[in-house]
Formats: C-alpha cells, sequence, structure tokens
C-alpha cells in the first residue's frame, strides 16, 4: 500500500535538462505577478473598499502572494545545486552576472526614463534618483533584481554547506533562517504596539537576506513528492490559508494582535507556510508533466514578462486611460489578459535578438 505522506524522491535530473513541473511554477507564478500589479488597482481604491468587486480584487491580488517567495524557491532549486559551482566560484559568478547585470542596469535606466520622466511625467533629480537606488525603490518589482543579486552572491557558501549534509542539514537550515526571519519582521510591529519606533527598512545591499530561508527551502524540498491523499490534502490547506490572507487583510485592524503575529507580507509565517504548501502541491501535482518545446519557451520568458510587464501596462495606461479603470473589473480584467500575451509575446521575441537577449 502507498504512503499516505511521501512518494520516494526524485532522482536529479541530468545537468542541463528541463524540470517541467518547475516551469509550470514559474510560468504561473509571473501570471500571478501581473495579476497583483493591474488587480491590486482593485484593491488601492477607497471608494470600492468592502464591495464585492473589492473582495473579488483582493482574492486576485493577495490570492498571489507566494508567487515571489516561490520564484525564490524555485531559484534555490536550480542555483544551490552543486553541479551549478561544479567549475568554481569565479566562473559562477561570471556565468550569473551576464544574466542579471545587463538586465538590472537597463531596466532600471527603462523605468527611470521611459515610464517615469516620458509616460508619467516625473521631474527626476539628482538626489531624488539616488534615494530610489539606494532604497531599490525606482519602479514596482525592480528590487526583485537586487534580491537575486544578492542570493547569487551567497549562493557559493550555502551550495558548498549543503552539499555534504543531505536533506536534513538543508531543512533544518531553511526552517531557521525562515524562523529568524518571521521573528525579524514581526519586531517592529509588536515594538511599535508599545510605542517604541523600530522600523526595519531594507535597500539595495540588504534586500536579499530575508529570501535565504526561501532560497534555502526550495532545494531543501526539491525531491519531496506527495501522494495523490497528500496533493489534495495540501491544496485545501493552501486555499485555507489564502483565503485565511484575503480575509485578514480586510478585516484585521492593522494593530490588532493578528496582524502582529502574522503580518501579511511575503516573510509573514501565514505566507511561508502558504508558498510552501503551493510549491510541494505543484511539483507533486505536476510530476508526470513533460518538458514541452512550447512550456520550456513560456518559462523562459517569464523574466522578461515579470521585468517588462509594467511598462506594458504604463504604455497602455498612457494611451487607453479607460482599461485601467479599477472601477471596470472586467475591462480590467480584459487589460490583464492584453499585458500577458504583450509581454511573453514581446520577451520571446526579444530572446531572439542578439545583445537584446540578454535583457530578458
Amino acid at each position: 500500500m502507498a504512503p499516505t505522506t511521501l512518494r520516494p524522491p526524485l532522482a536529479p535530473p541530468a545537468a542541463g535538462t528541463r524540470v517541467a513541473s518547475l516551469d509550470a511554477l514559474r510560468v504561473l507564478a509571473v501570471c500571478g505577478v501581473v495579476a497583483i500589479h493591474l488587480f491590486g488597482l482593485i484593491v488601492v481604491a477607497p471608494d470600492l473598499r468592502g464591495t464585492p468587486t473589492w473582495w473579488a480584487g483582493a482574492a486576485l491580488d493577495l490570492g498571489f502572494v507566494w508567487v515571489v517567495p516561490v520564484f525564490v524557491m524555485i531559484s534555490g532549486v536550480l542555483t544551490l545545486d552543486p553541479r551549478a559551482h561544479s567549475r568554481g566560484v569565479a566562473a559562477f559568478y561570471a556565468r550569473r552576472a551576464k544574466k542579471i547585470v545587463p538586465a538590472l542596469v537597463a531596466w532600471h535606466l527603462i523605468y527611470l526614463f521611459v515610464v517615469r520622466a516620458f509616460l508619467r511625467g516625473e521631474e527626476l533629480t539628482a538626489a531624488g534618483v539616488t534615494r530610489m537606488l539606494l532604497d531599490a525603490k525606482v519602479f514596482t518589482a525592480l528590487y526583485f533584481l537586487w534580491l537575486v543579486l544578492g542570493l547569487y552572491a551567497v549562493a557559493p557558501v550555502l551550495a558548498a554547506f549543503l552539499s555534504g549534509g543531505g536533506p536534513r542539514r538543508a531543512r533544518v537550515l531553511a526552517a531557521t533562517l525562515l524562523g529568524w526571519t518571521a521573528v525579524a519582521f514581526l519586531l517592529p510591529g509588536l515594538a511599535e504596539s508599545l510605542g517604541l519606533a523600530r522600523p526595519l527598512s531594507l535597500g539595495v545591499w540588504t534586500m536579499w537576506w530575508p529570501y535565504v530561508g526561501y532560497f534555502v527551502l526550495g532545494w531543501a524540498v526539491r525531491d519531496v513528492l506527495l501522494t495523490r491523499r497528500a496533493t489534495l490534502w495540501t491544496g485545501l490547506a493552501a486555499l485555507v490559508l489564502a483565503a485565511e490572507i484575503v480575509w485578514q487583510y480586510g478585516t484585521a485592524a492593522p494593530g490588532s494582535l493578528l496582524a502582529l503575529v502574522s503580518p501579511v507580507s511575503y516573510l509573514g509565517p501565514a505566507v511561508m507556510a502558504l508558498s510552501l504548501a503551493v510549491f510541494l502541491v505543484g511539483r507533486s501535482a505536476l510530476r508526470h508533466l513533460r518538458p514541452s518545446p512550447w512550456l520550456t519557451r513560456l518559462s523562459d520568458a517569464s523574466f522578461g514578462v515579470f521585468l517588462m510587464h509594467l511598462l506594458v501596462f504604463e504604455t497602455i495606461k498612457r494611451l487607453a486611460p479607460w482599461l485601467a479603470d479599477a472601477h471596470a473589473p472586467l475591462l480590467l480584467g480584459c487589460t490583464y489578459l492584453m499585458v500577458l500575451a504583450l509581454s511573453f509575446g514581446a520577451s520571446i521575441a526579444l530572446s531572439r535578438v542578439p545583445y537584446l537577449r540578454a535583457l530578458v
């Protein structure tokens, strides 16, 4: 009789082979990123709060709160593999820098001068730009590039430590790092409730550290496959957690006990549990999925979609503002599909152009 919790772990894929379940999770996650940024317009509309439209928008926004953690977990699976470091630290850094640095520089310039200055008409000053750069706030989502850059910086040390310790070492380290992070991000709220302002801020050089736990967690559970029954129950648990997060965001007072001990953020305990559940369910439910050209193409394009979808959306808003109206949710849904299609198409097209492929 099959066990009720776990199946035997997957054999490690050969170097250079694709893991279709990770490709599918990456595509689903980037679709969730776009949903957060578009349907979030409904959530921040004060006159819609509490209406059925607002709750629908909150479900499509907060229901995808797991996407960035799962992106980081997928990166951990691929980046902490000893084979990624077989040629030495210098070669590892050179490969990763070739992928991330051109995109980091180019997209910061694009969002500063094309989106902020041209499309939005903002006046850029040296002091303002410097502040945005140091705070990793040049534009929504670009912080992720600094996050990934920092994780790449510590990856060789982590990979060396994990390579000889087996699953237990990886899981203990992941649990310790996530627990440490959760407490670190609970303390400012608890301190404020006591009248002690102790904000915790992140910038370009510190954006990565809260996500090291997710990074290691991806590697720690990379081979965990749930049985069909366990997949079903874990999926139901994920739905309950997602519903609780949406409900909490819509009803819990900012200073309430629930908001203090489990804040709705990528680094809150409920989101950590939800992200793990989504990763395990995705890996287990899609374990028989085979790599295919179209899935590989979409997965490879997801990085470019992450980077350019807000540029596409800002352009649409400039040309047809009514397509971004939070009070017209069906129309906003059509805009969401349009942004996805254009972003995937542009990312795939750019990936075939010499030099420009370095940006996606």
